[in-house]
């Protein structure tokens, strides 16, 4: 079921969340599982269910139960859904790129990356989404910033931008936070998650170990919100 956690209560855990993450445990999978994102009823989760530039802070757990990934449906500053092309995104610690996927959901406008910062490992509320609304609120975001809104954290700065495969658009991070893969079925309004591409998880060995794995047969991953966002 969704999950309704006070910013406060979110707060208090986000230091245990960082400390998880920077020491996490070597344990997991072989391979990604596919999982449907369910709501607040416990059914299949609807596009419906996710406003556009929502600001309350909306997550689910994957691949495996302590790792946060953020699921947001983008729009303009209109609020008006803006369909999310695949691109090219550089992780400037290495040089390397990754292909991000494209959005998905009727208006191509529902993505998900994971919710831990790459710098340091900080966790939400700490890092979150911006809507274009309160994208004026990241006072460090350069002038020539041009996406309507971005991903920011808290801790020391670092910047992300979902329009655009979360690539890093400010530091100190130097890697773009790691792209979920969603899966939309058209017939039935429903989304699955079944992978991630991009860098490895912060603080993790690969993005299939360091944490504790779904009980076998579980099929579903339910959204949670944390506070009211920004």
């Amino acid at each position: 079921m969704m999950i309704v956690l006070s910013a406060g209560a979110a707060a208090a855990g986000a230091l245990k969340g960082v400390v998880q993450n920077i020491i996490a445990p070597v344990s997991g999978l072989t391979s990604f599982p596919t999982l449907t994102i369910v709501n607040s009823s416990g059914l299949p989760l609807n596009t419906t269910d996710l406003k556009v530039n929502n600001p309350v802070i909306t997550i689910f757990y994957y691949p495996l139960q302590d790792d946060p990934n953020f699921l947001l449906r983008l729009g303009d500053s209109s609020n008006m859904d803006i369909k999310i092309n695949s691109t090219e995104v550089v992780i400037p610690a290495n040089g390397n790129t990754f292909t991000s996927p494209d959005g998905v959901g009727p208006h191509g406008s529902v993505v998900a990356f994971s919710a831990i910062c790459q710098h340091l490992g900080c966790v939400p509320p700490i890092i979150h989404y911006y809507p274009p609304s309160a994208k004026n609120e990241i006072s460090d975001l350069p002038s020539n910033a041009s996406s309507p809104a971005y991903i920011h954290c808290g801790c020391h700065g670092s910047t992300y931008d979902p329009y655009r495969g979360a690539a890093v658009t400010t530091g100190p991070t130097a890697r773009p936070l790691p792209n979920v893969i969603l899966d939309y079925d058209p017939t039935l309004d429903n989304y699955k998650v079944k992978s991630m591409v991009g860098p490895t998880i912060y603080g993790k060995p690969n993005d299939l170990e360091g944490g504790t794995p779904f009980p076998t047969g579980t099929t579903t991953t339910p959204i949670v919100l944390l506070g009211s966002g920004v």
